[in-house]
């Protein structure tokens, strides 16, 4: 399994109770998608390690999990801010216009006045609760340009063309 292609559903933040429950930060943005939730993969920063979902239930806007098999507290102390996985198989199937920032990541950008050039590569999303914002760096990494996913920007992201293309308002790219 190669963790470059799962994605990630919430990071461990704590464990809960003694009985090997931990808390989880969703970070996905269905918190009730853990109640279909069969199986995760740990991520601990060295390997993947498959988990089966016992149990799960919910507080002030956490997953709090039971993993099948693990009954104590001492077994999941270790796992504070791991990130928990899914396949794509089981993630949830995203409506139409709708991207995993996974597949948008590492993507060319271009100004819909210039097609033809790119003006950088999109290195991240920021999701900051109003809209995202999209973090393109130039081509000589010097400078980066913040993109609002908003109306006025106009974004297209093509996956088959393997492109995203923006409308830059005036001051965005000086």
């Amino acid at each position: 399994m190669n963790k470059n292609e799962m994605l990630r559903v919430g990071v461990i933040s704590n464990t809960h109770g003694i009985h090997g429950e931990v808390k989880v930060y969703p970070t996905t943005e269905d918190l009730n998608r853990f109640d279909s939730l069969k199986q995760v993969f740990l991520d601990n920063g060295k390997e993947l390690k498959e988990l089966e979902v016992e149990g799960v239930k919910y507080f002030k806007g956490m997953a709090i999990l039971k993993f099948k098999g693990i009954d104590n507290i001492n077994d999941v102390e270790r796992w504070k801010q791991c990130d928990l996985l899914v396949t794509r198989e089981n993630a949830i199937p995203l409506n139409e216009g709708e991207y995993y920032i996974y597949d948008i990541i590492g993507l060319p950008v271009f100004s819909d006045s210039d097609a033809e050039n790119s003006i950088g590569t999109l290195t991240e999303v920021l999701q900051t609760g109003a809209n995202d914002v999209y973090v393109v760096k130039n081509k000589s990494k010097d400078k980066e340009i913040l993109v609002p996913a908003i109306k006025d920007c106009k974004i297209k992201i093509s996956l088959e063309e393997k492109k995203i293309t923006v409308h830059l308002l005036p001051g965005m790219s000086e």
